[in-house]
């Protein structure tokens, strides 16, 4: 028997071992016809993926991918992405961006007994901004407590973008903070922290003082496991919830149905938008392609590519077609999608002089071939499927893509030069600002590798930052995707050919309602729980 088929089984056995511990202490459970595991209507067991690096503090960045659950934030974004108040009853922000006022609610306590106080949001934000938080806090210039209930934020610059790394921002006790915060969290959120043993579980209580409505789910436990050991746990009936991949998706569990949550975590290709000239980045790595540098070949990609094949095919059909970097949020512009036509894609590359003159399935343009390189994170089976399927419905438009796996050390070294099979997807605006602006251009930061400039472009970018209204804001984004004459989308200059969003997938009991769930971002684990604490059994 192989050594990791061993290792597998061993942590199976030793979870469903702990399972059957955790729920040898239920009371009042029911169990389900379907299979063998004792359901309780106000508990849940889940597998939705690995630990947070660093554990379960907001000041280093729990938090940044769906909720705290354990904190509360200022505010909040609900499940049509509009902000909305959770610590603050409201907030206003100044005439010229610069100001940002929350007035708190004064029922608020830590799970300790004491009350949540401006200070406690203060510290907080202070702290964040020295911890190398994921969450950038660059702009924030200084904090301070107006009085017990009232917060003011200086910032260096207006940024329109800034309140959803608020919302994303958990308050942390300033009286019970310290190094080892994240290992035993205090907070004043929908769930108070029981136990976490590393490497095995968290285990979570609903705050029965929450200020909100306190969550249905009386115990949370989240089981830290491989989508393979989740697949086999939830088969014995000892799951409720199970993250899961397109590939194990097609298995069928008795009393479970796979749940597909929309998301915004896209794959696409970064194209270089200017030719070779032995340019090259600070770094020393080479900047340019002559073929992706012609507009026509990345129009011609961007049209001739057949999206929902690809969803189909490489997907197992979850996913969806995706135009740009925020297909579906508010700030995204709709005329960017466009419809998959081959014939167009081949009359664009003709018109610009790609014809192929040898016949070797192969366009030429004078001596230059209508061929370049794909790379990807060799470890990651969907980029590969999606950058050899793109290859081969490029093949009939007589583009010639190589594809080449290979670790990120050495994608840093080559993105510049080459396209990449690349994936984001944020549940903020400022994702579109440090994609295209090109300040970006030619940084080690995976932004804006393509060095695509657009003056008009940034133009927009800047003013939909400077605006304090989120719904100008919102109108500026979607300028940048398209305006009616240029933009970042397929319908502009197409730096980007984008592919697919992929479907978060997950395995969940029958009679399990997970409540409105928002668009997901990049990251398959956490932000289904974001709304954890509107969870409920119907059955």
């Amino acid at each position: 028997m192989k050594k990791g088929l061993i290792s597998v089984i061993l942590i199976t056995i030793m979870v469903l071992s702990l399972l059957v511990g955790c729920s040898s202490q239920q009371t009042n459970a029911k169990k389900d016809e379907n299979n063998e595991k004792e359901v309780k209507k106000d508990s849940i067991v889940m597998a939705i993926g690995s630990e947070p690096d660093g554990g379960f503090d907001p000041v280093i960045g729990w938090g940044r991918y769906g909720s705290p659950l354990i904190q509360s934030t200022l505010v909040e974004t609900n499940a049509d992405m509009k902000i909305v108040g959770d610590l603050a009853k409201d907030y206003t922000v100044s005439e010229d961006g610069l100001t940002l006022t929350f007035n708190l609610r004064d029922d608020a306590y830590f799970t300790d007994g004491e009350q949540v106080t401006a200070n406690d949001v203060v510290f907080t934000y202070e702290s964040s901004k020295t911890s190398n938080s994921i969450v950038d806090f660059t702009v924030l210039d200084k904090i301070s407590a107006k009085d017990d209930f009232t917060v003011e934020m200086k910032l260096k610059k207006p940024e329109s973008t800034f309140i959803y790394s608020i919302a994303k921002t958990g308050i942390v006790p300033e009286h019970a903070y310290s190094k080892t915060y994240g290992d035993n969290p205090i907070g004043s959120g929908p769930f108070k922290f029981v136990q976490w043993d590393k490497g095995q579980q968290l285990v979570l209580e609903a705050n029965e003082d929450y200020y909100g409505t306190v969550p249905e789910m009386k115990k949370v436990t989240v089981l830290f496991m491989t989508e393979d050991t989740a697949l086999v746990a939830a088969k014995a009936g000892q799951l409720d919830v199970a993250m899961t991949v397109p590939s194990l998706a097609t298995d069928e569990i008795k009393g479970m149905t796979i749940y597909k949550a929309a998301t915004i975590d896209n794959r696409g290709l970064t194209l270089p938008v200017v030719p070779a000239e032995g340019k090259k980045t600070e770094g020393g790595y080479p900047i340019g392609n002559n073929v992706t540098s012609d507009i026509a070949i990345r129009k011609a990609l961007s049209y001739g590519i057949n999206r929902e094949k690809l969803v189909d095919e490489v997907l197992n059909g979850y996913g969806t077609p995706a135009y740009t970097e925020s297909d579906g949020m508010p700030w995204f512009n709709e005329e960017s999608k466009i419809k998959y036509d081959v014939e167009k894609a081949k009359k664009i590359l003709e018109e610009a002089g790609w014809v192929d003159k040898d016949n070797d399935g192969i366009r030429e343009k004078g001596d230059q071939k209508a061929e370049f390189n794909l790379i990807y994170s060799s470890g990651d089976s969907v980029r590969q499927g999606l950058a050899l399927a793109a290859t081969a419905q490029a093949k009939e438009l007589g583009i010639s893509i190589i594809v080449e796996g290979m670790s990120w050390d050495e994608i840093d070294k080559r993105m510049y030069e080459d396209a990449v099979l690349m994936g984001w997807g944020d549940q903020n605006p400022m994702e579109t600002y440090l994609l295209y602006h090109s300040s970006n251009k030619g940084q080690p930061n995976y932004y804006n590798p393509e060095n695509f400039d657009n003056p008009i472009v940034d133009k927009y970018l800047e003013e939909a930052l400077k605006t304090s209204d989120q719904e100008k804001a919102n109108e500026l984004w979607k300028k940048v995707q398209w305006d009616g004459k240029t933009g970042t989308s397929a319908l502009g200059e197409a730096p980007w050919v984008w592919l697919v969003n992929v479907d978060h997938l997950y395995y969940i009991r029958e009679g399990l309602d997970v409540g409105e769930q928002k668009i997901h971002p990049h990251g398959h684990a956490w932000p289904l729980v974001a709304n954890l604490r509107d969870w409920k059994w119907t059955e």
